[in-house]
């Protein structure tokens, strides 16, 4: 039990902070556009780098020095485009409140999800790395990896469903180009983290 809260608590404060993909979550959330399948596809998605990572994939990264600044040079480069993207949403304004009406299908919501989540080199160093880690200081490692995974089911699903609460702020224009320029930013501050870290 000890073990399973440890995870618990270590994996909701890793998945806490604003990023590319909580940032499209609570887009999805704001637009109420495919919530089930994206917050699906992240919960997911953690669950198996947690479970790569407590399982011991952890120690591959120590292993292959070239393969974290392959993940960090290609998530950069990810996170430089989508940020742009959120920008030029920002000065458009008027066309991410027409795709906030329906415009975005299904496929596009999963595959944007997809990448946000396997594209993001910080994902592998939280829930493989770290995570993997600190399970080793568990003697019940399964305990301490479920907790983790519980973690990122219940913020998804809260951070997805919880945005429908803010829908009233963003029916201003305004707000939405705010929203744009913040994850615009989000998105090039950790951009820049990546490239200088």
């Amino acid at each position: 039990m000890q073990a399973g809260l440890a995870g618990f608590a270590l994996g909701f404060s890793l998945i806490l902070a604003i990023g590319a993909q909580n940032a499209f979550v609570l887009r999805q959330g704001l637009r109420r556009e495919h919530v089930l399948a994206v917050v699906l596809v992240c919960a997911f998605s953690d669950a198996v780098l947690v479970a790569a990572g407590v399982s011991g994939f952890g120690a591959l990264a120590e292993l292959v020095p070239g393969l974290e600044r392959v993940m960090r040079y290609g998530g950069a480069a990810f996170l430089l485009i989508y940020g742009a993207r959120s920008f030029w949403a920002a000065w458009r304004g008027g066309a991410v409140l027409e795709a906030g009406h329906g415009a975005g299908s299904l496929r596009r919501a999963v595959l944007t999800c997809l990448a946000l989540t396997w594209l993001n080199p910080h994902v592998y160093l939280d829930t493989v790395v770290l995570l993997g880690t600190i399970s080793a200081q568990y003697e019940d490692r399964l305990a301490f990896g479920i907790g983790a995974v519980c973690a990122s089911f219940v913020f998804f699903f809260a951070l997805g469903y919880g945005a429908r609460l803010l829908a009233p702020v963003f029916r201003r224009p305004g707000s939405w180009r705010v929203l744009d320029a913040g994850v615009g930013a989000v998105m090039w501050a950790i951009a820049a983290n990546l490239l200088t870290g």
